[in-house]
């Protein structure tokens, strides 16, 4: 009870914070003209907001991904859910398991989690699902963690029967034609 009290009230400073924090730029002075004469200088006054998306703002989304880049190169294992090999979603759920998320032991039934998101509203620490190893079928059949979202390029860090943990991206062919979508689940960070 005392960690769950805790991480809402780390999540609520750390947000509140970051949104009440803005950054002025210079005021230039302009010169002012008048009958073709320049007769005072007036200031333009300007803002500029450093605004985050929410969720680099939690903290512990950044725990996470870091929680999950500790794991990279361990092998890919049928069912796996520890450090001797994980498959893709034993290592979700492993690294959502160390910060008090339980999620099921299921690429199909992690994608029932959460709130689902639009590709291009995609946010580091949120699950993407792909169909299995058949472009084909309708299935999911395979979970991974995005840890970075540049423009429209999505890096996410899964376990991988080729290769174990390890980092791709969704514009690579094999991903892209396998793409089923993007699930939030960091938000039940903060309700912990």
């Amino acid at each position: 009870m005392t960690k769950k009290m805790l991480l809402t009230a780390l999540a609520a400073v750390s947000f509140g914070i970051v949104r009440a924090q803005t950054v002025s730029t210079v005021t230039p002075e302009v010169p002012a003209v008048t009958d073709n004469k320049l007769t005072v200088t007036q200031e333009i006054p300007t803002v500029t907001s450093t605004t985050r998306s929410f969720y680099e703002q939690i903290p512990l989304v950044g725990d996470l991904i870091d929680f999950a880049k500790k794991h990279l190169s361990i092998r890919y294992r049928l069912g796996g859910t520890t450090k001797r090999g994980f498959d893709c979603s034993g290592f979700t759920r492993f690294c959502f398991s160390q910060f008090g998320i339980s999620l099921p032991h299921s690429s199909a039934a992690q994608g029932n989690v959460g709130q689902p998101v639009d590709k291009a509203n995609a946010q580091p620490g949120d699950l993407i699902l792909f169909k299995g190893h058949s472009a084909h079928g309708s299935q999911i059949g395979h979970v991974g963690l995005i840890t970075e979202v540049v423009g429209n390029q999505i890096k996410f860090i899964h376990s991988a029967w080729n290769g174990g943990v390890r980092y791709d991206y969704l514009h690579a062919s094999y991903y892209e034609r396998r793409f089923v979508g993007v699930r939030r689940v960091v938000h039940l960070l903060t309700d912990k």
